[in-house]
This record gives C-alpha cells, structure tokens and sequence, in this order.
C-alpha cells in the first residue's frame, strides 16, 4: 500500500482514466494522448487546491445510478493507496460546469464506493476547462 500526505499526490500514480458520459464509458491508458491531455488539464486545475473535510459519504448503489447520468471521470490505479487513512483503489469525481469545489469519491474491492469521501476547495478555480475537455476528446 502507498500512503499519500495529500489527496492532490495520488493522481501521478494512475493507470488508466476512465471518463463516463451519461453512462457510456471510455478508458485511457498512461502513455495515450487523450490520457496525457486529461491529467495535465486535471492538475492544472488541482494546483494550489485545498483538502477539506468532505460533505458527506458515498453508498455505492446510489453512486452506481447517478454515473448513468451527467458526466465522470475516474482514476484507476490499479493497486490500493491511502490518504489521511482512507484507503483506495479508483477515485471518482463528478464533473460539472462552475464547480470550484467537488467530493472525490473512494472506491474498493471490498466495498464499492461505500464510504467516506476526500474533498477539493478549487480556491477560485472552477471545473469549466476540464468539463469541456472531457466533451471534445
């Protein structure tokens, strides 16, 4: 297991970014451009952030419902990390237009995406430029 300081750490250790729009889903290797595109413009956004405590908890049927809907992005890392205790293997995020700030959800094996939640205040930033990267890929 990696144990991460901050939540902002994890990103540089996925394998594979899996973007879904309305349900339907597409996934990118490390290495592949689209892949590449995504965690710059990602990190882009993410510099400077502040962790915070997050506004609720995920339940991972609800969770699974609402990705049919609207638009997600998840980071695959293929092993388990943790931060501030709370281990993972995917996290997932919603993605919307003027969000400056957005729970990241934790998923694992063992309990889909139950569970407490990490959170990014985007402190003036919001999701506008990555939103709109993830529609025209």
């Amino acid at each position: 297991m990696v144990i991460m300081e901050e939540i902002t750490e994890a990103f540089g250790e996925t394998e594979t970014i899996l973007v879904y729009n309305n349900g339907a889903q597409t996934a990118y290797s490390a290495g592949e451009e689209q892949y590449n595109k995504i965690l710059a413009c990602w990190n882009e956004m993410i510099g400077g952030a502040h962790d915070m405590p997050a506004f609720g908890v995920s339940l991972d049927r609800y969770t699974k419902e609402e990705m049919k809907k609207g638009l997600w992005v998840e980071f695959d890392f293929k092993k388990v990390l943790e931060c501030n205790g709370m281990p993972f293997e995917r996290l997932l995020v919603e993605v919307q237009k003027n969000f400056q700030g957005f729970n990241i959800i934790r998923y694992n094996a063992d309990y889909g995406y139950d569970g407490r939640c990490f959170y990014l205040d985007l402190v003036g930033k919001n999701m506008d430029k990555f939103h709109d990267l993830l529609l025209n890929l």
